[in-house]
């Protein structure tokens, strides 16, 4: 694979959450993360939530033991949540904000004003093997800290660019994505490896996939909404082949 190649981690999340919303077993997350891995996802990516609207910790046990490519855990910054990933020790963890009463994750992470924590936090999981992923906003101060901290690769935010196209706010659109590129830029300078995601679509997803230095796009939402109408195989080999034609 050449070093120009863009991953694509597919978030399996909200197929969890249309299970839940019967409380059976279908449809079952473990099939979609199988099914998006034989349709060319690099890695899949699953998000354990303290109040677990979705993803479950059988999801999490079953992802470890079916999965051939690599999982990409996200996770708030909790004593709980340490404990399930220093068990399993996925390939990657992701760090990110929770708060309960939102519907997704709204923002990026704090971490200039909660370095020492943060610092701490994930020192143990990079001891255990675990590649640490922070999840921050496009943000020189935020790039910096999660530098500091030990961290190896940073995923940024892309909701507000995604958003301000979505809503026809094209100058703020404009604004945000060229934020989204220098600070791609400055990570990469610093020597972090750069991931992007939340909120990417077909029309927003090819900008970003242009970005030299961004090795790896996480998007979940839009592949399942899209998988409803065209079925989850040809939602992700789109997304591939947007992705493909713009890094080239």
């Amino acid at each position: 694979m050449s070093d120009n190649h863009l991953r694509l981690g597919v978030n399996i999340d909200h197929v969890a959450t249309v299970r839940n919303a019967r409380g059976g077993a279908y449809p079952d997350p473990l099939r979609a993360a199988k099914l998006a891995e034989e349709a060319g996802a690099d890695g899949i990516t699953a998000h354990l939530r303290e109040d677990r609207r979705h993803i479950s910790d059988a999801d999490i046990d079953g992802l470890m033991e079916v999965l051939s490519v690599p999982l990409n855990f996200e996770m708030a910054a909790t004593p709980e949540m340490q404990k399930i990933a220093l068990r399993h020790k996925p390939h990657a963890v992701c760090i990110v904000p929770e708060k309960r009463e939102e519907r997704t994750t709204e923002g990026g992470l704090e971490v200039a004003r909660e370095e020492n924590k943060l610092a701490h936090f994930i020192a143990p999981l990079r001891e255990a093997g675990c590649r640490v992923s922070i999840f921050i906003a496009a943000d020189q101060r935020q790039i910096e800290a999660a530098h500091r901290i030990g961290a190896e690769v940073i995923e940024l935010h892309t909701g507000a660019y995604c958003d301000a196209h979505a809503e026809g706010r094209m100058d703020e659109a404009v604004r945000e994505l060229e934020s989204l590129r220098e600070m791609s830029a400055f990570a990469h300078s610093l020597g972090l490896e750069v991931h992007a995601g939340h909120g990417l679509t077909y029309d927003t997803v090819q900008p970003i996939a242009a970005f030299p230095e961004v090795r790896e796009l996480n998007i979940g939402h839009f592949l399942i909404g899209e998988s409803i109408f065209r079925g989850l195989t040809p939602a992700i080999v789109e997304m591939r082949r947007l992705m493909d034609e713009a890094r080239a």
